[in-house]
């Protein structure tokens, strides 16, 4: 397991550099990853949360209701979006005790490289999808803080 980086670590606020070389040292740091992000207990964890500035997230959102379903992400990148939104309170690893109102896409098109280097292709729609869209923008340096939806007046307040 790795610690954690929280904000306000610069690496947070890096565009992370692609993933050249698929070998033993990225499956090892994806095993780390994931063991860390179940330790937190978290369902998603970025490279640059423990430190490294590369493309490379890794998930699970549905483990906390079942069993583990391990996803490794390797180079993402959306292909398609939805113009369907939804807004949904997200939490961060990198920012403990705090949760932010973001609205995303509700339904996307990913495509990413697991750790041979193979080429994958998926759809994801719901919790997933959202937890995909937060994890990438760690990759590009975006925290769900930088998205959060301004809170809604209510009538007559």
């Amino acid at each position: 397991m790795r610690p954690i980086v929280q904000v306000p670590d610069p690496v947070l606020r890096e565009t992370c550099a692609p993933v050249e070389a698929f070998d033993a040292a990225l499956r090892d740091l994806a095993d780390d990853m994931l063991a860390t992000m179940y330790d937190a207990p978290g369902r998603g964890l970025a490279a640059p949360q423990i430190g490294r500035p590369i493309r490379l997230f890794v998930m699970d959102v549905a483990w906390k209701e079942g069993e583990p379903r391990p996803q490794v992400f390797v180079n993402p990148e959306i292909v398609e979006a939805s113009d369907e939104r939804v807004t949904r309170e997200e939490g961060c690893l990198s920012i403990p005790g705090r949760t932010s109102r973001v609205s995303r896409p509700a339904d996307i098109a990913l495509r990413w490289q697991d750790l041979d280097g193979a080429p994958q292709e998926g759809r994801f729609d719901g919790f997933a999808a959202t937890c995909v869209q937060h994890e990438l923008d760690h990759l590009d340096g975006v925290l769900c803080i930088d998205r959060e939806e301004p809170p809604s007046e209510e009538p007559g307040a």
